[in-house]
C-alpha cells in the first residue's frame, strides 16, 4: 500500500487521546473486556464519575454471542453486551451505583442515541465525555456520539483487542481487511445519516 494512503488511512482511523476530566465514560456493546477494563482504570483514576456501557446485541447476529476473550475470567450467562460489560467494570473495581444502564442498542449509531437517553434520565449534563472502544473502531464510535451529542468534547482512550494497531494494521492481510471495512462502514453508514 502507498505510503502516503497508508498514513491517511492510519490518521483517521486510529483516534486516541490523552485522558482528560469528563462526565461520563462511554463503552459502545461489545464482547471484548478490554474497551470496559480501560474504561475501569479511567473511572478508578478519577477520570470520570460514571461509566456508561451500552448495548443489547449485535444487530446482524440477533443475541449477544458471548465473551471473546478472557472467558476464563469472565464467565458467565450473558444476555446482553450491557449484562457482561457490567460484570467486566464491577470486576475491575466500578461500583454499580457508578454504572448507568443502556441495554437496547444494536448498533454504534444505537449505542450514541440510547446513551444519550439513559444519561438524561440519570440526571447526568455531559459536557465531556471520554469514549472507550475498540481502537480501529474508533472514529466511526466518535462520528457518531459525536453527531448525538453535539455540543459535547470527546476524549478517545481505545484499546487493541486483536494484535491490529496504528503502527501494524498495514502489514498483514487480516489488518488491512479490518482497517478497510472500517473506512467503508464509515463511508456507508455516515452517508445513511445525512
Amino acid at each position: 500500500m502507498h505510503v502516503s494512503l497508508t498514513d491517511d488511512i492510519t490518521r483517521q482511523i486510529f483516534v486516541e487521546d490523552h485522558p482528560q476530566k469528563a462526565d461520563v465514560i462511554f463503552v459502545p456493546g461489545n464482547g471484548y473486556p478490554q474497551m470496559a477494563e480501560r474504561a475501569a482504570e479511567l473511572f478508578r483514576e478519577g477520570w470520570a464519575p460514571y461509566v456508561l456501557p451500552s448495548g443489547r446485541c449485535s444487530v446482524t447476529v440477533g443475541k449477544f454471542t458471548g465473551v471473546l476473550e478472557k472467558q476464563d475470567v469472565y464467565a458467565g450467562d450473558y444476555r446482553t453486551e450491557f449484562d457482561f460489560l457490567k460484570d467486566v467494570l464491577v470486576k475491575n473495581g466500578v461500583p454499580v451505583e457508578a454504572i448507568l444502564r443502556e441495554d437496547r442498542a444494536g448498533y454504534t449509531y444505537e449505542n450514541a442515541l440510547f446513551s444519550k437517553e439513559a444519561a438524561e434520565r440519570a440526571h447526568v449534563n455531559v459536557e465531556r465525555a471520554i469514549l472507550c472502544c475498540k481502537n480501529y473502531h474508533a472514529k466511526r464510535a466518535l462520528l457518531y456520539y459525536q453527531t448525538v451529542f453535539p455540543e459535547t468534547e470527546f476524549f478517545v482512550c481505545p484499546s487493541c483487542v486483536d494484535g491490529i494497531t496504528r503502527d501494524n494494521w498495514f502489514c498483514t492481510e487480516q489488518g488491512i481487511e479490518e482497517v478497510l471495512k472500517e473506512v467503508h462502514r464509515i463511508i456507508r453508514q455516515f452517508s445513511l445519516l445525512m
